[in-house]
């Protein structure tokens, strides 16, 4: 299905709050929908761009973060995610884990069509968990692939593999300390327009089980790479797992380790030592 153009973020997530109500939200599917959604010629707002790359501590330059083509195709997996028939709900998912492959750099000026689609619905100990894939093409070269793993939780699970429960190993020797304050979850928000309310509100996160509200995986992963960035390749792929939630407010510590032509990176509170993401650029 080809739309016009990106869709209203505030309009999809009042469907998905009304898709939890009794009698009101649609029946799920079973499996993922046979359903690709397209949109063609997005441009790039250079002042949201430089508002992004502020909130996520990435250098003011023309070159698109990694992390910023996510936020700019978020509205049309976001349909997706609402249709009918998708088979986990938006309110309360869980985003687990989130692969970007950059194949070459793409520049304010171009624009860039995208199309996203569902695949590989299976059981976790948890729940379910299934992968939204967003491309990104420009003159029909694609140029941008992301993969976001998220996971709906359920009572009766369906099995799957269980995590390892053995001792946490101790954290590596971090090489910063950021001060994450409520702030980040109302920012990243509003560049991201991912305005789930587990992350802007105590009473939101408190319906889903959360003392205080928490960062955004995906500005997590975005801080980590902009401390990267200026060892980061023309083209690579950053793979991150999204581990224990980071509660706003909280001090939280960076490490990072060359590995063979990559890095191996992690998040870690700085407090206790608890991970909160580990991540990896090839």
């Amino acid at each position: 299905m080809e739309l016009d153009g990106l869709p209203a973020s505030g309009a999809l997530y009042r469907r998905a709050l009304l898709g939890v109500v009794p009698g009101v939200g649609g029946r799920r599917g079973g499996d993922v929908p046979g359903l690709e959604l397209t949109v063609g010629g997005v441009s790039v707002d250079q002042r949201h761009l430089a508002d992004y790359d502020r909130v996520c501590g990435f250098r003011l330059t023309d070159r698109l973060p990694a992390t910023y083509l996510h936020v700019l195709g978020f509205p049309l997996s976001l349909r997706l995610m609402t249709s009918p028939g998708f088979p986990i709900p938006l309110t309360g998912v869980v985003h687990v884990a989130n692969r970007i492959t950059v194949h070459r750099p793409v520049e304010v000026g171009e624009r860039v069509d995208f199309h996203t689609y569902a695949e590989n619905l299976r059981p976790h100990e948890r729940g379910r968990q299934l992968d939204v894939v967003l491309v990104g093409s420009i003159d029909g070269e694609e140029v941008w692939r992301g993969v976001s793993t998220y996971l709906g939780k359920e009572r009766a699970s369906g099995g799957g593999p269980r995590r390892d429960r053995a001792d946490r190993p101790e954290p590596p020797a971090f090489s910063a300390q950021w001060r994450v304050t409520p702030r980040v979850g109302t920012d990243y928000a509003r560049v991201s327009g991912d305005h789930n309310p587990i992350h802007t509100s105590k009473l939101g996160a408190r319906l889903f089980g959360f003392p205080r509200p928490i960062a955004h995986g995906m500005w997590s992963k975005a801080r980590c790479l902009a401390a990267l960035e200026p060892r980061l390749p023309e083209a690579y792929t950053v793979d991150v797992a999204f581990k224990l939630p980071v509660p706003l407010p909280s001090t939280v510590a960076f490490s990072a380790s060359p590995n063979g032509a990559g890095w191996d990176f992690a998040l870690h509170s700085a407090r206790d030592g608890r991970p909160h993401l580990t991540g990896s650029v090839r």
